[in-house]
Protein backbone atom coordinates (compact mmCIF):
# COMPACT_ATOMS: atom_id res chain seq x y z
CA UNK A 1 0.00 0.00 0.00
CA UNK A 2 1.43 3.12 -0.72
CA UNK A 3 1.73 6.23 1.24
CA UNK A 4 -1.02 8.39 2.13
CA UNK A 5 -1.06 11.92 0.93
CA UNK A 6 -3.31 14.70 2.26
CA UNK A 7 -4.14 17.72 -0.08
CA UNK A 8 -3.59 20.75 1.46
CA UNK A 9 -6.15 23.79 0.49
CA UNK A 10 -4.98 25.88 -1.54
CA UNK A 11 -5.97 29.56 -1.61
CA UNK A 12 -7.79 30.69 -4.50
CA UNK A 13 -5.43 32.99 -6.13
CA UNK A 14 -6.72 37.00 -5.62
CA UNK A 15 -8.28 38.56 -8.36
CA UNK A 16 -6.12 41.50 -9.95
CA UNK A 17 -6.49 44.45 -8.93
CA UNK A 18 -6.28 46.76 -11.43
CA UNK A 19 -4.06 50.17 -11.08
CA UNK A 20 -5.84 53.40 -10.70
CA UNK A 21 -5.73 55.34 -14.06
CA UNK A 22 -2.89 57.82 -14.13
CA UNK A 23 -4.31 61.08 -14.47
CA UNK A 24 -2.51 62.12 -17.47
CA UNK A 25 -4.68 58.64 -18.59
CA UNK A 26 -7.84 60.23 -17.32
CA UNK A 27 -6.93 63.63 -19.16
CA UNK A 28 -6.22 61.65 -22.59
CA UNK A 29 -9.94 59.47 -21.92
CA UNK A 30 -11.44 62.28 -21.15
CA UNK A 31 -10.25 64.89 -24.19
CA UNK A 32 -11.19 61.73 -26.53
CA UNK A 33 -14.57 61.02 -24.95
CA UNK A 34 -15.68 64.73 -25.05
CA UNK A 35 -13.46 65.95 -28.24
CA UNK A 36 -16.90 66.60 -30.09
CA UNK A 37 -18.24 68.48 -27.45
CA UNK A 38 -15.18 70.25 -26.32
CA UNK A 39 -13.48 70.62 -29.93
CA UNK A 40 -14.88 73.55 -31.41
CA UNK A 41 -15.23 75.41 -27.91
CA UNK A 42 -11.23 75.10 -28.26
CA UNK A 43 -11.28 76.32 -31.56
CA UNK A 44 -13.56 79.20 -30.20
CA UNK A 45 -11.13 80.43 -27.84
CA UNK A 46 -7.92 80.19 -30.71
CA UNK A 47 -10.04 82.75 -33.40
CA UNK A 48 -10.52 84.88 -30.38
CA UNK A 49 -6.90 85.05 -29.15
CA UNK A 50 -5.57 85.11 -33.29
CA UNK A 51 -8.03 88.23 -34.32
CA UNK A 52 -7.56 89.77 -30.67
CA UNK A 53 -4.09 90.51 -31.49
CA UNK A 54 -4.87 90.93 -35.28
CA UNK A 55 -7.23 94.29 -34.81
CA UNK A 56 -4.62 95.16 -31.94
CA UNK A 57 -7.38 94.62 -28.91
CA UNK A 58 -10.17 95.94 -30.65
CA UNK A 59 -12.49 92.11 -31.16
CA UNK A 60 -12.69 91.90 -27.25
CA UNK A 61 -13.33 95.94 -26.51
CA UNK A 62 -16.69 96.14 -24.31
CA UNK A 63 -18.74 97.87 -26.91
CA UNK A 64 -17.38 95.35 -29.87
CA UNK A 65 -18.26 92.31 -27.54
CA UNK A 66 -21.91 93.61 -27.26
CA UNK A 67 -22.16 94.12 -30.82
CA UNK A 68 -21.02 91.20 -31.13
CA UNK A 69 -24.03 89.55 -29.44
CA UNK A 70 -26.51 91.80 -31.40
CA UNK A 71 -25.53 90.81 -34.74
CA UNK A 72 -25.39 87.22 -34.06
CA UNK A 73 -28.73 86.95 -31.98
CA UNK A 74 -31.14 86.01 -34.55
CA UNK A 75 -28.89 83.71 -36.08
CA UNK A 76 -28.15 81.90 -32.77
CA UNK A 77 -32.09 81.53 -32.11
CA UNK A 78 -31.80 80.08 -35.32
CA UNK A 79 -28.87 77.20 -34.96
CA UNK A 80 -30.43 76.24 -31.71
CA UNK A 81 -33.85 75.13 -33.17
CA UNK A 82 -31.66 74.05 -36.49
CA UNK A 83 -29.97 71.97 -34.20
CA UNK A 84 -32.91 70.02 -32.24
CA UNK A 85 -34.44 69.27 -36.22
CA UNK A 86 -30.95 67.65 -37.20
CA UNK A 87 -30.51 65.48 -34.05
CA UNK A 88 -33.83 64.31 -34.77
CA UNK A 89 -32.42 63.72 -38.18
CA UNK A 90 -34.10 65.99 -40.59
CA UNK A 91 -33.56 68.96 -42.41
CA UNK A 92 -35.38 73.00 -42.50
CA UNK A 93 -34.37 75.25 -45.62
CA UNK A 94 -37.32 77.26 -44.83
CA UNK A 95 -35.97 79.26 -41.88
CA UNK A 96 -34.71 82.14 -43.33
CA UNK A 97 -38.27 82.55 -45.45
CA UNK A 98 -40.08 82.36 -42.64
CA UNK A 99 -38.04 84.70 -40.50
CA UNK A 100 -38.99 87.23 -42.91
CA UNK A 101 -42.48 86.26 -43.46
CA UNK A 102 -42.72 86.67 -39.64
CA UNK A 103 -40.90 90.25 -39.99
CA UNK A 104 -43.39 91.40 -42.52
CA UNK A 105 -46.40 91.00 -40.45
CA UNK A 106 -45.19 92.30 -37.40
CA UNK A 107 -44.50 95.15 -39.96
CA UNK A 108 -47.89 95.43 -41.54
CA UNK A 109 -49.64 95.21 -38.31
CA UNK A 110 -48.11 97.86 -36.42
CA UNK A 111 -47.27 100.21 -38.99
CA UNK A 112 -49.95 99.95 -41.21
CA UNK A 113 -52.34 99.05 -38.32
CA UNK A 114 -51.49 100.27 -35.43
CA UNK A 115 -51.77 96.94 -33.48
CA UNK A 116 -49.96 97.24 -30.26
CA UNK A 117 -46.52 95.70 -30.33
CA UNK A 118 -47.36 93.15 -27.41
CA UNK A 119 -50.09 92.12 -29.23
CA UNK A 120 -48.23 91.95 -32.62
CA UNK A 121 -45.52 89.67 -30.87
CA UNK A 122 -47.78 86.95 -29.84
CA UNK A 123 -49.77 86.82 -33.38
CA UNK A 124 -46.07 86.81 -34.61
CA UNK A 125 -45.17 83.71 -32.50
CA UNK A 126 -48.55 81.92 -33.64
CA UNK A 127 -48.08 82.58 -37.09
CA UNK A 128 -44.32 80.15 -36.60
CA UNK A 129 -46.23 77.87 -34.81
CA UNK A 130 -48.98 77.17 -37.37
CA UNK A 131 -45.96 77.00 -39.70
CA UNK A 132 -44.23 74.71 -37.79
CA UNK A 133 -47.08 72.64 -37.15
CA UNK A 134 -47.98 72.68 -41.44
CA UNK A 135 -44.64 71.38 -41.86
CA UNK A 136 -44.43 69.28 -39.29
CA UNK A 137 -47.69 67.83 -40.71
CA UNK A 138 -46.48 66.94 -44.12
CA UNK A 139 -43.07 65.53 -42.94
CA UNK A 140 -44.23 63.09 -39.70
CA UNK A 141 -47.91 62.10 -41.17
CA UNK A 142 -47.96 62.38 -45.02
CA UNK A 143 -44.02 61.15 -44.84
CA UNK A 144 -42.68 63.86 -47.63
CA UNK A 145 -39.03 64.33 -46.53
CA UNK A 146 -38.30 67.54 -44.85
CA UNK A 147 -35.87 68.35 -47.33
CA UNK A 148 -38.59 68.61 -49.76
CA UNK A 149 -41.14 69.93 -47.47
CA UNK A 150 -39.20 72.69 -46.35
CA UNK A 151 -37.80 73.30 -50.09
CA UNK A 152 -41.57 73.96 -50.70
CA UNK A 153 -42.17 76.11 -47.59
CA UNK A 154 -38.99 78.59 -48.29
CA UNK A 155 -40.45 79.31 -51.57
CA UNK A 156 -44.14 79.81 -49.77
CA UNK A 157 -42.66 82.13 -47.66
CA UNK A 158 -40.65 84.00 -49.34
CA UNK A 159 -43.33 84.73 -51.71
CA UNK A 160 -45.61 85.43 -49.02
CA UNK A 161 -43.08 88.52 -47.58
CA UNK A 162 -43.11 89.81 -50.86
CA UNK A 163 -46.74 89.36 -51.39
CA UNK A 164 -46.74 91.70 -47.85
CA UNK A 165 -44.31 94.50 -48.50
CA UNK A 166 -43.62 94.34 -52.45
CA UNK A 167 -40.85 96.05 -53.17
CA UNK A 168 -41.58 98.57 -50.19
CA UNK A 169 -39.91 98.60 -46.51
CA UNK A 170 -42.02 99.52 -43.97
CA UNK A 171 -40.93 101.72 -40.29
CA UNK A 172 -40.23 102.58 -37.77
CA UNK A 173 -41.66 99.94 -35.12
CA UNK A 174 -42.71 101.28 -31.40
CA UNK A 175 -39.70 101.64 -28.72
CA UNK A 176 -40.60 98.80 -26.66
CA UNK A 177 -40.97 96.75 -30.13
CA UNK A 178 -37.06 97.63 -30.79
CA UNK A 179 -35.89 97.12 -27.24
CA UNK A 180 -36.56 93.76 -27.76
CA UNK A 181 -33.35 93.51 -30.06
CA UNK A 182 -31.41 96.61 -29.08
CA UNK A 183 -32.64 96.93 -25.16
CA UNK A 184 -30.15 96.76 -22.21
CA UNK A 185 -31.32 95.77 -18.49
CA UNK A 186 -31.61 99.01 -16.35
CA UNK A 187 -29.03 100.51 -14.19
CA UNK A 188 -29.26 100.14 -10.65
CA UNK A 189 -27.92 100.88 -7.30
CA UNK A 190 -25.10 103.01 -6.43
CA UNK A 191 -22.40 104.58 -9.20
CA UNK A 192 -19.42 101.72 -9.08
CA UNK A 193 -18.30 102.52 -12.81
CA UNK A 194 -19.48 99.21 -13.52
CA UNK A 195 -23.73 97.88 -14.40
CA UNK A 196 -24.30 96.27 -11.08
CA UNK A 197 -27.05 94.32 -12.38
CA UNK A 198 -24.89 92.77 -14.48
CA UNK A 199 -22.43 92.07 -12.04
CA UNK A 200 -24.61 90.30 -10.17
CA UNK A 201 -26.04 88.01 -12.71
CA UNK A 202 -22.58 87.35 -13.42
CA UNK A 203 -22.02 86.09 -9.79
CA UNK A 204 -25.16 84.53 -10.02
CA UNK A 205 -24.17 82.14 -13.27
CA UNK A 206 -20.73 81.59 -11.48
CA UNK A 207 -22.20 80.06 -8.32
CA UNK A 208 -24.85 78.05 -10.69
CA UNK A 209 -21.68 76.98 -12.81
CA UNK A 210 -19.70 75.70 -9.69
CA UNK A 211 -22.87 74.09 -7.92
CA UNK A 212 -23.81 72.28 -11.44
CA UNK A 213 -19.98 71.02 -11.82
CA UNK A 214 -20.14 69.67 -8.41
CA UNK A 215 -23.29 67.64 -8.73
CA UNK A 216 -22.30 66.47 -12.01
CA UNK A 217 -19.14 65.15 -10.27
CA UNK A 218 -20.56 63.52 -7.12
CA UNK A 219 -23.07 61.95 -9.84
CA UNK A 220 -20.91 60.49 -11.79
CA UNK A 221 -18.80 58.88 -8.64
CA UNK A 222 -22.03 57.56 -7.62
CA UNK A 223 -22.29 55.68 -10.44
CA UNK A 224 -18.63 54.74 -10.49
CA UNK A 225 -18.01 56.45 -13.17
CA UNK A 226 -14.31 57.53 -14.84
CA UNK A 227 -14.17 61.29 -13.11
CA UNK A 228 -11.57 64.14 -13.90
CA UNK A 229 -8.53 63.87 -11.02
CA UNK A 230 -9.26 66.83 -8.12
CA UNK A 231 -6.37 68.62 -9.40
CA UNK A 232 -8.16 68.85 -13.42
CA UNK A 233 -11.40 69.26 -11.96
CA UNK A 234 -10.58 72.42 -9.80
CA UNK A 235 -7.94 73.61 -13.10
CA UNK A 236 -11.42 73.20 -15.29
CA UNK A 237 -13.57 75.13 -12.87
CA UNK A 238 -11.53 77.94 -12.10
CA UNK A 239 -11.18 78.32 -16.16
CA UNK A 240 -15.01 78.45 -16.47
CA UNK A 241 -15.31 80.92 -13.54
CA UNK A 242 -12.38 83.04 -15.10
CA UNK A 243 -13.83 83.00 -18.19
CA UNK A 244 -17.62 83.94 -16.87
CA UNK A 245 -15.75 86.67 -14.83
CA UNK A 246 -14.15 88.17 -17.82
CA UNK A 247 -17.23 88.13 -20.22
CA UNK A 248 -19.07 89.87 -16.80
CA UNK A 249 -16.83 92.57 -16.56
CA UNK A 250 -16.87 93.32 -20.64
CA UNK A 251 -20.55 93.76 -20.71
CA UNK A 252 -20.73 95.53 -17.01
CA UNK A 253 -18.21 98.38 -18.31
CA UNK A 254 -20.17 98.97 -21.34
CA UNK A 255 -24.07 99.00 -21.16
CA UNK A 256 -24.60 95.86 -19.44
CA UNK A 257 -26.57 92.80 -20.65
CA UNK A 258 -29.00 93.02 -23.61
CA UNK A 259 -32.22 92.05 -23.03
CA UNK A 260 -31.67 89.66 -26.23
CA UNK A 261 -28.87 87.87 -24.28
CA UNK A 262 -31.20 87.17 -21.51
CA UNK A 263 -33.29 85.32 -23.98
CA UNK A 264 -30.91 83.41 -25.92
CA UNK A 265 -30.17 82.59 -22.00
CA UNK A 266 -33.35 81.15 -21.49
CA UNK A 267 -33.52 79.16 -25.01
CA UNK A 268 -30.14 78.13 -23.98
CA UNK A 269 -30.99 76.86 -20.47
CA UNK A 270 -34.57 75.94 -20.97
CA UNK A 271 -34.22 73.98 -24.16
CA UNK A 272 -31.06 72.82 -23.05
CA UNK A 273 -32.38 70.89 -19.95
CA UNK A 274 -35.30 69.46 -22.32
CA UNK A 275 -32.92 67.93 -24.68
CA UNK A 276 -30.72 66.61 -21.77
CA UNK A 277 -32.68 65.56 -19.33
CA UNK A 278 -36.40 65.33 -20.27
CA UNK A 279 -38.59 62.14 -21.48
CA UNK A 280 -38.70 64.44 -25.23
CA UNK A 281 -35.60 65.40 -25.29
CA UNK A 282 -34.29 61.63 -25.37
CA UNK A 283 -36.72 60.34 -27.88
CA UNK A 284 -35.32 63.07 -29.92
CA UNK A 285 -32.03 61.94 -30.42
CA UNK A 286 -33.35 58.12 -30.26
CA UNK A 287 -35.65 58.84 -33.45
CA UNK A 288 -32.59 60.47 -34.82
CA UNK A 289 -30.13 58.02 -34.08
CA UNK A 290 -32.23 55.03 -35.13
CA UNK A 291 -36.02 55.79 -36.04
CA UNK A 292 -36.62 51.76 -36.51
CA UNK A 293 -35.33 51.21 -32.94
CA UNK A 294 -36.72 53.71 -30.99
CA UNK A 295 -40.12 52.89 -32.43
CA UNK A 296 -39.84 49.27 -31.59
CA UNK A 297 -38.93 51.26 -28.19
CA UNK A 298 -41.90 52.94 -27.97
CA UNK A 299 -41.42 56.26 -29.14
CA UNK A 300 -44.23 58.14 -30.51
CA UNK A 301 -41.63 59.33 -33.93
CA UNK A 302 -44.74 61.19 -35.95
CA UNK A 303 -45.88 62.79 -32.63
CA UNK A 304 -41.94 63.74 -31.82
CA UNK A 305 -41.16 64.91 -35.34
CA UNK A 306 -44.71 66.82 -35.88
CA UNK A 307 -43.44 68.68 -32.21
CA UNK A 308 -39.29 69.06 -33.05
CA UNK A 309 -41.05 71.21 -36.46
CA UNK A 310 -43.59 73.64 -34.52
CA UNK A 311 -40.55 74.35 -32.02
CA UNK A 312 -38.26 75.21 -35.01
CA UNK A 313 -41.54 77.37 -36.68
CA UNK A 314 -41.54 79.04 -33.22
CA UNK A 315 -37.68 79.56 -33.16
CA UNK A 316 -37.68 81.15 -36.39
CA UNK A 317 -40.82 83.63 -35.82
CA UNK A 318 -39.22 84.83 -33.02
CA UNK A 319 -35.36 85.08 -35.06
CA UNK A 320 -37.89 87.14 -37.09
CA UNK A 321 -39.10 89.03 -34.26
CA UNK A 322 -35.06 89.93 -33.32
CA UNK A 323 -34.07 90.78 -36.47
CA UNK A 324 -36.63 92.95 -37.45
CA UNK A 325 -36.42 95.17 -34.02
CA UNK A 326 -32.81 95.30 -34.81
CA UNK A 327 -33.29 96.77 -38.72
CA UNK A 328 -36.62 99.07 -37.23
CA UNK A 329 -37.98 97.82 -40.33
CA UNK A 330 -39.64 95.17 -42.44
CA UNK A 331 -38.07 94.17 -45.55
CA UNK A 332 -38.65 92.02 -48.36
CA UNK A 333 -35.15 91.10 -48.39
CA UNK A 334 -34.74 89.85 -44.94
CA UNK A 335 -33.90 86.17 -43.88
CA UNK A 336 -31.61 85.79 -47.04
CA UNK A 337 -29.22 83.39 -46.33
CA UNK A 338 -30.05 83.06 -42.84
CA UNK A 339 -30.93 79.15 -43.05
CA UNK A 340 -27.11 78.50 -44.16
CA UNK A 341 -26.11 80.38 -41.63
CA UNK A 342 -27.85 78.52 -39.19
CA UNK A 343 -26.76 75.13 -40.50
CA UNK A 344 -23.56 75.67 -40.88
CA UNK A 345 -23.77 76.67 -36.77
CA UNK A 346 -25.22 73.48 -36.02
CA UNK A 347 -22.84 71.07 -37.87
CA UNK A 348 -19.92 73.26 -36.74
CA UNK A 349 -21.14 73.43 -33.09
CA UNK A 350 -20.80 69.32 -33.15
CA UNK A 351 -24.14 68.47 -35.11
CA UNK A 352 -24.06 64.92 -37.07
CA UNK A 353 -25.51 64.45 -40.72
CA UNK A 354 -26.81 60.97 -39.18
CA UNK A 355 -28.79 62.98 -36.70
CA UNK A 356 -28.98 61.56 -33.28
CA UNK A 357 -26.06 63.73 -32.12
CA UNK A 358 -25.90 67.46 -31.15
CA UNK A 359 -26.43 69.86 -28.26
CA UNK A 360 -28.04 73.27 -27.79
CA UNK A 361 -25.10 74.66 -26.40
CA UNK A 362 -23.12 73.19 -29.52
CA UNK A 363 -24.92 75.52 -31.99
CA UNK A 364 -24.64 78.69 -29.72
CA UNK A 365 -20.81 77.58 -29.97
CA UNK A 366 -21.28 77.38 -33.59
CA UNK A 367 -22.92 80.40 -33.68
CA UNK A 368 -20.64 82.31 -32.30
CA UNK A 369 -17.41 80.57 -34.43
CA UNK A 370 -19.21 81.94 -37.63
CA UNK A 371 -20.25 85.21 -35.54
CA UNK A 372 -16.55 86.19 -34.53
CA UNK A 373 -15.15 84.95 -38.03
CA UNK A 374 -17.43 87.54 -39.30
CA UNK A 375 -17.05 91.14 -37.17
CA UNK A 376 -13.29 89.88 -36.77
CA UNK A 377 -12.66 89.39 -40.59
CA UNK A 378 -14.43 92.70 -41.30
CA UNK A 379 -12.11 94.82 -38.18
CA UNK A 380 -8.94 93.35 -40.27
CA UNK A 381 -10.54 94.50 -43.72
CA UNK A 382 -11.33 91.29 -45.34
CA UNK A 383 -13.73 91.53 -47.89
CA UNK A 384 -17.41 89.58 -48.18
CA UNK A 385 -15.78 87.51 -51.27
CA UNK A 386 -12.85 86.33 -48.92
CA UNK A 387 -15.36 85.58 -46.24
CA UNK A 388 -17.18 83.55 -47.79
CA UNK A 389 -14.33 81.68 -48.60
CA UNK A 390 -12.90 81.09 -45.44
CA UNK A 391 -16.17 80.16 -43.50
CA UNK A 392 -16.77 77.62 -46.40
CA UNK A 393 -13.41 76.10 -45.34
CA UNK A 394 -14.22 76.05 -41.87
CA UNK A 395 -17.51 74.27 -42.65
CA UNK A 396 -15.82 71.38 -44.75
CA UNK A 397 -12.88 71.16 -41.89
CA UNK A 398 -15.84 70.68 -38.98
CA UNK A 399 -17.79 68.08 -40.89
CA UNK A 400 -14.53 66.34 -41.95
CA UNK A 401 -13.36 66.05 -38.43
CA UNK A 402 -16.84 64.37 -37.03
CA UNK A 403 -16.35 61.83 -40.21
CA UNK A 404 -13.02 61.54 -38.56
CA UNK A 405 -14.19 61.06 -35.51
CA UNK A 406 -16.86 58.01 -36.26
CA UNK A 407 -14.25 56.30 -38.07
CA UNK A 408 -11.66 56.38 -35.44
CA UNK A 409 -14.57 55.53 -33.33
CA UNK A 410 -15.29 52.96 -35.21
CA UNK A 411 -11.73 51.03 -35.73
Amino acid sequence: MGPVTTDTPRSAPSAPVSPRPAPAALLLYAARRNMRQYGMLVALGLIVVLFQIWTGGVLLKPNNVTNLVLQNSYILVLAIGMMIVIIAGHIDLSVGSLAAFVSAACAVMMVEHQVPWVLALVVALAIGAVAGAWQGFWIAYVGIPSFIVTLAGMLLFRGGTQILLGSRSLGPFPDGFQKISTGYLPAVGPDTNYHNLTLLLGLTLIGVVLVQEVRSRRRQRAYELDVLPRGLFITKCVAMVAAVAAFTMTLASYRGVPVVLLLLAALLIGLGFVMRNAVVGRHVYALGGNQAAAKLSGVKDKRVTFWVFVTMGVLAALAGVVFAARLNAGTPNAGVNFELEAIAASFIGGASMSGGVGTVFGAVIGGLVLGVLNNGMSLVGIGTDYQQVIKGFVLLAAVGFDVYNKRKVGS
